[in-house]
């Protein structure tokens, strides 16, 4: 560019500066300046120069500038004081609202009973195994239990049988179990013996079709044809031992060497429902055509004629059990 040109843009902008309309605009920037520094300094006392807040003071007059849409402040103050608040509340932070705490529930204060100490109180015992009469007795008798059910745990269960009778009414009664429990089954205890002779097995044996359609069709009795039939037969079996081996109670005794088997459990899950033992004699009962004489009913006949004492050892009837089990053997 040549000297003389440079000259004319000088010259030029002298008169600019010189003009009244640039003196009109510097004057309306700096009242405009004025201004906004007032107004700011109502808010920051101290003088802008940090702020907490993101926005910086640049962010402040770009806001400003984007706000006016004539590109110059008016000279109406109320129009800049909204500006202005405007741009404020960019730079202030928002404040969180702060939740109400819930109110809470007042406790009722309880009032402690002054106590004493004292020695430990002996609660009442919740064993079901004892009973109204202070006996202790086996866990599966309790208060509820029918009488007859206890009585039969009180002086049958568990006492060694001898006889042929007894035990062929023993054997009998637990076939039954299959379709009753003891309970039900010794309270038709009478019944079952006058409908089967007192379980002579010499005249059950001989019992013919009349008969047992007749004991079968008794409601009281409540037997089905077939059990009827399986004691009938068993009356037969047990005759052709005694033949054999002198007598039923001898072969029966026989299996088990003629010594009961003396189990010490204390608790009734540990009194098994089944033994080798049961399942041997089970098997040989079955050859010799005995009807009804699983294992576990085998075991349960054992149990109750005293083959096997199952009496827990706390139970009254153990040691009582166990001095019948350990005299010798004798046929009576």
């Amino acid at each position: 560019m040549s000297k003389e040109n440079m000259r004319r843009l000088n010259i030029v902008e002298k008169k600019n500066n010189g003009s009244p309309n640039s003196m009109r605009n510097k004057e309306k920037h700096s009242s405009t300046q004025s201004l906004l520094s007032k107004h700011l300094k109502k808010v920051y006392p101290v003088g802008i120069h940090k702020t907490s807040s993101l926005l910086s003071i640049s962010s402040l007059s770009l806001t400003l500038s984007n706000n006016s849409s004539s590109g110059s402040f008016t000279d109406s103050s109320s129009t800049l004081e909204q500006t202005i608040s405007s741009a404020l509340q960019l730079i202030a932070p928002t404040p969180t609202p702060t939740p109400t705490p819930s109110p809470t529930p007042t406790k009722r204060e309880v009032p402690l009973a002054k106590t004493s100490v004292q020695g430990p109180v002996l609660q009442p015992s919740l064993d079901p195994s004892h009973c109204e009469d202070g006996l202790r007795r086996c866990n599966w008798i309790t208060k509820s239990s029918d009488k007859l059910y206890v009585q039969f745990h009180d002086e049958c269960w568990g006492v060694p049988v001898y006889d042929d009778n007894q035990l062929f009414e023993m054997l009998s009664l637990c076939g039954m179990l299959i379709d009753y429990n003891w309970t039900e089954i010794l309270k038709r205890k009478n019944l079952f013996r006058e409908a089967f002779a007192g379980f002579e097995p010499n005249i059950v044996a001989k019992m013919g079709e009349n008969e047992i359609m007749e004991i079968a069709s008794n409601k009281e009795i409540m037997l089905a044809e077939s059990r009827v039939r399986s004691i009938v037969e068993n009356a037969k079996c047990i005759l052709k031992i005694a033949k054999a081996h002198g007598s039923f109670s001898g072969y029966m005794w026989g299996s088990v060497n003629y010594k009961p088997t003396i189990n010490r459990c204390k608790h009734s899950r540990n009194v098994p429902l089944r033994t080798p033992k049961a399942e041997t004699i089970s098997k040989d009962l079955l050859k010799h055509g005995f009807r009804l004489v699983g294992p576990v009913i085998v075991y349960s006949f054992m149990q109750a004629a005293g083959m096997s004492i199952d009496h827990l050892v706390d139970c009254f009837r153990f040691n009582e059990c166990v001095n019948l089990a350990e005299r010798p053997w004798r046929h009576v």
